[in-house]
C-alpha cells in the first residue's frame, strides 16, 4: 500500500485496503472491511465488517459506516453524517440478524450532518443535502433535502444544479461542464 495510515488509525487483521489510500487519525477499520484505491478516511471514522468502499471515496470525518453498508466509487461522505442499519432498533433486543442494506451509487455526495436510514438506494450522483433526513430510495442525479428529505432538483455529475422541472420531460445543460441531461418520464439521465 502506498498511501497513509496515521499511527493512531486501527486497522484489524483482514481488512483490505487500495493503494494510494489515506488513514486520518483515530479510525478503526474491521477486519472484513474492504476499501479501494485513492479513498481519503477522516479522523474518527469507523468502518465496520461487512462494508464494501470503492475507489476515491471520500469519507469527511466523525463517520461511522456500519455493517451492511455499500459505497460504490467517487462516493463523498461529509463531515458527521450517519449510516443506521438497524430500522427498528431496542438496546435490549438483538436484531443482529435483522441488518438492512444500504447502498451509495457512484459518484453520490451525502451533506454533513445527513442521516441515511438503512435499507434504501442513493442513485449515482444523487446530492444529499446538508442535515437531511433520508427514508426512501433515491433516484439518479436528485437533490434532497430537508426532514424529511424531499426532492426539490436535478443535480450534474460535476455537482451544479439542472435547470430541469421536478417530473415530465425536459432537458439541461451543466452549466459547468456543457455536458447535456435529459428528463424522461420523471428521471435524469445522460442525453446519449
Amino acid at each position: 500500500m502506498n498511501g497513509f495510515i496515521h499511527d493512531t488509525a486501527i486497522i484489524d487483521g483482514g481488512a483490505r485496503i487500495g493503494t494510494d489510500t489515506r488513514i486520518w487519525h483515530w479510525v478503526h477499520i474491521c477486519a472484513g472491511a474492504v476499501i479501494g484505491n485513492a479513498c481519503s478516511i477522516g479522523q474518527n471514522v469507523f468502518i465496520g465488517n461487512k462494508v464494501v468502499i470503492g475507489h476515491n471515496v471520500k469519507i469527511q470525518n466523525n463517520v461511522s459506516v456500519y455493517d451492511n453498508v455499500i459505497l460504490e466509487d467517487d462516493v463523498f461522505c461529509g463531515p458527521s453524517m450517519v449510516f443506521t442499519n438497524v430500522y427498528n432498533p431496542r438496546s435490549a433486543i438483538s436484531r443482529k440478524d435483522d441488518y438492512r442494506d444500504t447502498l451509495i451509487k457512484r459518484g453520490a455526495t451525502l451533506g454533513a450532518n445527513c442521516t441515511i436510514i438503512c435499507g434504501h438506494i442513493i442513485g449515482q450522483y444523487a446530492f444529499i443535502g446538508a442535515g437531511s433526513v433520508i427514508n426512501c430510495n433515491v433516484p439518479d442525479f436528485a437533490l434532497m433535502v430537508g426532514v424529511p428529505a424531499r426532492h426539490i432538483g436535478w443535480m450534474s455529475q460535476y455537482g451544479e444544479r439542472l435547470a430541469l422541472p421536478l417530473t415530465g420531460f425536459g432537458e439541461s445543460i451543466c452549466p459547468h461542464t456543457g455536458t447535456h441531461y435529459q428528463l424522461k418520464n420523471g428521471l435524469c439521465y445522460l442525453k446519449s
